[in-house]
């Protein structure tokens, strides 16, 4: 049989570059900016000092950028939000309220947000701001914005082409530059609003912590948000989304902002929601939590009467318990008292 040699072209031809693309990576080493060159010009077009975002992404608290690996069809697992979608977490969320009723309270009357709803999703979020990350926001929105530099978006599409056997090489190039760009103008204005609000709060803007996905705070804003909606609900001058005084209000502003009102229909209301989080699960999560916060569904009667059976020996264990420790200790009195008198008599003889 005469041996066929394997074609010049095609996805041989991009395995061969990818490589090239790999090493051509670690080149980087001596770039003064590691990597991050694109988006220091990008910020410096855009009005932030070069010296200034220089210094930001040549710091020991930034990595270098090593490249961006991104999805074509990203999408969230309902798994991912099955432990919070529990009568716990709306306990726990109907405890937030209680705890910090004032400011539930007033952001419904200003922006007509029930407080179940922002409870619902500030527990969610944040378990009510006892868990808001402390991750530098900085760098985690810097990589997604790098999604569409040049040689990134080579090696995606190299990577793609080479994972996707149906789709032809051009329209996975074509998939693939547009995904990058989507990535980049969803978050490089999220990087130049991390200045922004390192200016106004007078910090480093590498010291601004939250989610390894770049939000931060009790609702997990991203940057933007904080700079739109957020709200100075206590009145101190300025906006602190690390305060449930602040951030309940703030994340009631951005819920009216998306359209909340009265008497939406389910539907209006997944819409809403939307616009916090482009995740079904989430949203499913949300209005579920929200649901039981507002009026708590029953336990089903089979599960009820387990509950009170299970309550019930552990009732029973507990005093079998305590009447065996009060008979010992009577068995062992007796025993000390007839001890004691077969000690008398016998001094006594």
């Amino acid at each position: 049989m005469r041996e066929v040699e394997p074609p010049v072209g095609g996805r041989v031809t991009l395995m061969v570059g990818l490589l090239a693309l790999v090493a051509a990576a670690g080149v980087q080493a001596a770039d003064p900016d590691r990597g991050w060159t694109f988006l220091v010009d990008k910020l410096e077009r855009d009005g932030i000092p070069r010296d200034r975002a220089e210094r930001v992404f040549r710091d020991e608290r930034v990595d270098e950028f090593d490249g961006l690996s991104f999805s074509l069809q990203p999408r969230e697992s309902q798994l991912l939000y099955r432990n919070l979608r529990t009568r716990a977490t709306a306990g726990r969320a109907r405890l937030c309220i209680a705890e910090h009723g004032a400011a539930f309270e007033e952001a419904q009357e200003r922006y007509g947000v029930p407080a179940n709803v922002v409870a619902a999703i500030i527990q969610v979020e944040s378990g009510c701001g006892r868990n808001t990350g402390r991750s530098r926001i900085l760098p985690g929105l810097a990589r997604l914005a790098m999604a569409a530099e040049p040689e990134n978006l080579e090696r995606n599409i190299a990577r793609h082409t080479l994972l996707d056997m149906d789709r032809s090489e051009t329209s996975i190039a074509s998939w693939t530059r547009w995904r990058g760009q989507a990535l980049e103008d969803m978050f490089y204005p999220e990087v130049r609003a991390t200045f922004d609000i390192a200016d106004r709060i007078h910090v480093d803007p590498l010291e601004i912590r939250g989610s390894g996905s770049g939000a931060f705070g009790i609702p997990q804003f991203l940057p933007r948000s904080y700079l739109w909606f957020g709200v100075d609900g206590d009145q101190d001058g300025h906006v602190d989304l690390y305060d449930p005084d602040d951030a309940i209000p703030s994340c009631a502003h951005y819920l009216q902002y998306y359209g909340w009102r009265p008497g939406l229909s389910r539907s209006e209301r997944q819409n809403v929601i939307w616009g916090y989080n482009h995740s079904d699960a989430y949203i499913n999560t949300i209005l579920w939590v929200a649901g039981e916060v507002g009026s708590p569904t029953p336990e089903p009667p089979e599960k009820a009467r387990k509950a009170v059976q299970l309550a019930s020996r552990r009732k029973t264990t507990k005093t079998t318990r305590t009447a065996t420790k009060t008979t010992k200790a009577t068995t062992k009195s007796k025993a000390t008292s007839a001890k004691r008198r077969t000690s008398t008599k016998t001094t006594h003889r």
